[in-house]
């Protein structure tokens, strides 16, 4: 056996023991870093298949960014684990049989028939080939239009964010842009007019 399949084993053995930990681990915490060792060996697996830009990505863009942002949103929230975990085996059959089926689909696709070896051989990269610009190059050809149909999601998903989280609260102090606009002049000053004094000299009485 190779040296890179053991690899491949080792990474792939470690990914798939810390997603079970991700779900089955008590402490939201330990979970979240659970998911950060998982992206980790992820991107090591990309790295074996010379997919060094998404590697890059997975480890800037989520583990750089996504999950230290999970981390600190779960670490400052007051979680109550106990009423997350009611009626968990209630739901465990219905949740048992969705996996089951996830598991069987990915054994499908998954299998000889597509991804063998006969099937996908394996083969040499020209000299000067970059993944990265073969990445694009596909991205914006073949798959233009799911990547535009991602995007709008994602715009979607952002405003839905935004308008979820900007509610009214009555401890808070806010102008519309409009209503500000919208003053004029004598809504803020008043001239008045009135005589003028002059203050008294010193040796006058």
């Amino acid at each position: 056996m190779e040296f890179k399949t053991v690899l491949f084993y080792l990474f792939g053995a470690l990914m798939l023991l810390a997603a079970l930990r991700v779900i089955t681990a008590r402490n939201p915490v330990h979970a979240v870093l659970y998911l950060v060792l998982a992206f980790f060996n992820a991107a090591a697996l990309w790295l074996l298949l010379e997919a060094e830009f998404l590697a890059i990505a997975l480890l800037v863009v989520y583990v750089g960014a996504v999950m230290v942002l999970f981390l600190f949103v779960v670490m400052m929230l007051d979680i109550n684990v106990e009423s997350l975990r009611k009626g968990f085996w209630k739901h465990l059959p219905f949740g048992a049989a969705i996996g089951g089926l996830m598991v069987a689909e990915m054994s499908v696709v998954l299998g000889g028939r597509y991804f063998g070896l006969d099937v996908m051989p394996g083969h040499t990269a020209p000299a000067g080939y970059s993944n990265t610009k073969e990445l694009g190059r596909v991205l914006f050809t073949e798959y233009v239009y799911p990547f535009e149909l991602a995007s709008v999601i994602l715009l979607v998903g952002i405003i839905a964010a935004v308008l979820l989280t900007l509610r009214k609260r009555k401890d808070s102090k806010a102008m519309h842009p409009s209503d500000q606009l919208a003053v004029k002049r004598g809504d803020r000053i008043r001239l008045v007019k009135m005589a003028a004094e002059k203050e008294a000299q010193g040796g006058e009485q």
